[in-house]
């Protein structure tokens, strides 16, 4: 579509295509930020102030379903539109008019983030919008770097403070490919220390025997450490193996659910199991597992009837947790362990069966529970797991059972439930019984300004200009 172009049009594309980019996603914030606005304004807004699950989250629900994305992303962006609504207007129409990038307003909505005096805030967006088509160019510590002078100028105490080296610990675990993961992290020098030190020690545990490198083996110690054992199974193969105890050390209390078809335990085929949240693993590795892993087979969907209590039986959520894998909420991927069953037609007008019951984070079950009716969500479920749901804005979004696409068995349709010829009543005052926050969002945002200005203004004072 390309081939008559001169280089100059494709030049000139590009810099259209980059100017509606940004014009795109000027207006999406600024719709979530409008829509936000309107609802907050709401009396119900007020009254459910200290709810756990507040208008603002019910809103983030909303936006993560319709745009799919994950709720705090949708949340994150309400925040954006709002504070260039209120608090940046005039940033917010640069933004607009695709003059600048989103990585120069989230920043500014960041660094001015501790600004109370209206003036001052003001002042600083004035000159903000004078001067920020020209950083496009800039590095990141450059745009904190111009931004931050503005600030200091006019309000010191609002300038925001280096985090502390203290401040960034963290572990993460992400999956790699062909049944690996990638651990990384930031943590405290003596806690280095020692963890290195205790790999060493399981690693030495084995014979010299074993066939595994160093590194090999300081990487499988961790898998023994996180299973609660004191030494590692050595891998020699040998019979009179001096560290063969090691291979009956008692198991710890973590446990891990890998999914497989019978016949690759068995052997009769090598298609790969699934461990949620990192994907396939080997055929070969899931045997090997299983070798000392405590197999429980899934009853099938249709071999499940209706049972008699609210609770469901252990089969019937086994199978409901294979099935779905992950919250059933537009756009949230929370996995299985992370979440409840929650009842779709509520029981007991709607019975405790495959068809009726699926898996829903504490956040979306609460917000199922509370913001339901007339005015709220509806959600409906078909005999294959699939959820139709409809928001309080009538738009409507469907879900379908994540273990469907690893093992299609368990999108095999049960029993079609007759819906309730009536829907099921609220009961009075269930308001009540939401969890509440300690203090209200709006509470917890001026604390956290007010103690790092506070931070700010005793560095300053014991340490005067020119510091």
């Amino acid at each position: 579509m390309f081939e008559a172009r001169t280089d100059a049009d494709l030049l000139e594309t590009m810099r259209r295509g980059q100017r509606n980019e940004r014009v795109a996603i000027a207006e999406r914030l600024l719709a979530a930020g409008r829509l936000c606005q309107h609802r907050m304004r709401s009396v119900e807004a007020a009254e459910r102030a200290q709810w756990c699950i507040d208008n603002w989250e019910a809103v983030a629900a909303e936006v993560a379903a319709e745009l799919g994305i994950s709720q705090g992303r949708a949340s994150s962006q309400m925040n954006y539109g709002v504070q260039l609504i209120e608090r940046l207007p005039k940033l917010g129409a640069l933004f607009a008019s695709g003059a600048i990038e989103y990585r120069i307003v989230i920043t500014a909505v960041f660094r001015t983030g501790l600004i109370t005096d209206a003036d001052v805030l003001d002042a600083v967006d004035t000159r903000l919008a004078q001067h920020a088509a020209g950083w496009n160019t800039c590095s990141e510590e450059k745009l904190k770097e111009r931004i931050d002078w503005f600030v200091r100028e006019l309000d010191p105490h609002a300038v925001r403070a280096a985090r502390q080296a203290d401040d960034d610990r963290h572990i993460e675990t992400t999956p790699a490919a062909d049944g690996m993961a990638e651990i990384y992290g930031r943590v405290r020098a003596s806690d280095a220390a020692a963890f290195d030190q205790r790999l060493n020690q399981l690693a030495a545990t084995v014979c010299r025997d074993d066939p595994r490198t160093t590194r090999q083996r300081r990487s499988d110690a961790l898998g023994a450490w996180a299973n609660g054992d004191s030494t590692m199974c050595c891998d020699c193969g040998s019979e009179d193996c001096p560290a063969r105890s090691s291979n009956d050390s008692a198991p710890g209390p973590i446990i891990i659910h890998l999914l497989a078809d019978a016949t690759t335990i068995t052997g009769e085929t090598d298609t790969p199991a699934l461990l949620p949240g990192y994907g396939g693993i080997p055929a070969e590795t899931v045997r090997r597992l299983a070798k000392r892993a405590k197999l429980r087979p899934v009853v099938g969907g249709k071999e499940l009837s209706a049972e008699p209590r609210y609770r469901p039986s252990v089969a019937l959520a086994e199978f409901v947790r294979c099935r779905d894998l992950t919250c059933r909420f537009p756009g949230c991927d929370r996995p299985a362990s992370m979440t409840d069953i929650d009842h779709t037609v509520p029981y007991p007008i709607g019975p405790t069966h495959p068809s009726n019951v699926k898996l829903l984070c504490r956040l979306h079950h609460l917000l199922k529970t509370f913001y339901a009716g007339p005015g709220g969500w509806t959600d409906r479920q078909l005999p294959d797991g699939t959820v139709v749901w409809t928001s309080p804005s009538g738009r409507t979004y469907t879900t379908k059972p994540g273990g469907a696409l690893f093992f299609p068995q368990l999108f095999t349709p049960t029993a079609e439930l007759k819906p309730p010829k009536t829907p099921s009543p609220s009961p009075p005052g269930r308001g009540v019984m939401m969890p509440a926050r300690r203090r209200t969002r709006a509470q917890d945002r001026a604390n956290r300004i007010r103690w790092e200005r506070g931070l700010n203004e005793a560095r300053a004072t014991a340490h005067p200009p020119p510091f």
